[in-house]
């Protein structure tokens, strides 16, 4: 028995390894296009490792759409696009049934798939859709397959959304409703570019030759390394701190004086997100286990679209991150 462990262990390390080279591979090949966003790279590859959709927001101009096309040239992923619009209707991101006639006379329905069966499916500016389009992305996100006129539909695997947001100050912006919010595994936000990473962008993206993404990945790669990513060991130390943080994040006696502050707070599904991030998170640095460290950096990410403030807090100044902040504190 101890031997059989031991080789399943030996295996895992083994296949840690290369799928982490491979992950390394695909990070600097993103790198080499989009620049000075090295911290919103490493995110989206995490969500996607860990099975889960991101959320992209930044004001428009910072290369949003060019990194999920990238993602998908370097992860040689299926990727289509969406450009949400208020007059965008479900069918136009599910498909629609039409009715079609043989040369004998018979009619039936014959369903059209539409955009969002693909593997990386960019919703680009979602919240500038009504709810009731943005909803049409619901049971998609969660349960893998959609249905049209009572027939399921599965959908490829993998499939991942990473959808672009404009600060919600902007006009003509619908809010996300909260459950929508709560399929994100994270909320990425995308600042502007330092000095010399803009000054990189000038030389780079102006001249008669602009670097093209290339693939460093597959498909079939990228689902090995997310099943690899839930085979991660954790440690005890580690989802105590998961449990402490997403629970401390909850109005309640565990989130002690803080607890005034938060209207409503992250549901077990921030757990799970957090337990897999971690994993992810790690073995892109090529590491086989994920530290307390971990836990604190992607807290922010994981928590802040999943709480809301009270009233108070709000008139008082207070912002998520500064109370994530202060729970993260009461960690490490």
């Amino acid at each position: 028995m101890a031997e059989s462990v031991e080789k399943l262990e030996d295996g895992i390390v083994r296949s840690a390894e290369q799928v982490s080279s491979q992950i390394r591979a695909a990070k600097d090949a993103i790198a080499s296009v989009i620049f000075g966003q090295d911290r919103v790279i490493e995110n989206t590859l995490v969500t996607i490792l860990s099975g889960g959709h991101a959320l992209l927001i930044g004001v428009p101009g910072l290369a949003k759409t060019k990194l999920v096309e990238t993602l998908g040239v370097t992860l040689g992923l299926d990727a289509k696009r969406i450009q949400f619009t208020p007059d965008l209707m479900p069918s136009d991101i599910l498909g629609a049934e039409v009715l079609d006639e043989s040369t004998a006379g018979k009619r039936s329905f014959r369903f059209i798939s539409g955009p969002v069966f693909a593997q990386l499916l960019m919703a680009d500016e979602i919240n500038r859709a009504s709810p009731r389009t943005q909803s049409a992305l619901l049971q998609a996100m969660q349960e893998q397959h959609i249905t049209v006129a009572g027939a399921r539909h599965d959908l490829p695997k993998p499939f991942h959304v990473l959808a672009t947001q404009n600060p919600l100050e902007q006009e003509g912006t619908y809010p996300l409703p909260e459950a929508q919010l709560d399929r994100f595994l994270m909320e990425i936000d995308v600042d502007y570019p330092d000095r010399d990473a803009e000054r990189r962008i000038l030389f780079e993206t102006t001249g008669a030759e602009e670097t093209l993404a290339r693939g460093s990945m597959n498909a079939d790669a990228l689902i090995t390394a997310q099943r690899l990513i839930r085979r991660l060991p954790v440690g005890d130390s580690v989802v105590e701190a998961i449990l402490s943080l997403v629970r401390s994040a909850r109005p309640g006696e565990e989130s002690g004086e803080t607890g005034k502050f938060i209207a409503w707070g992250p549901g077990p599904r921030a757990s799970q997100s957090l337990m897999l991030a971690v994993r992810a998170r790690a073995l892109i640095d090529g590491r086989l286990a994920p530290s307390i460290d971990d836990v604190l950096d992607l807290a922010e990410p994981i928590l802040k679209h999943r709480m809301a403030l009270t009233f108070q807090a709000r008139a008082e100044g207070r912002t998520i991150p500064d109370v994530i902040r202060q729970l993260k504190a009461r960690i490490g």
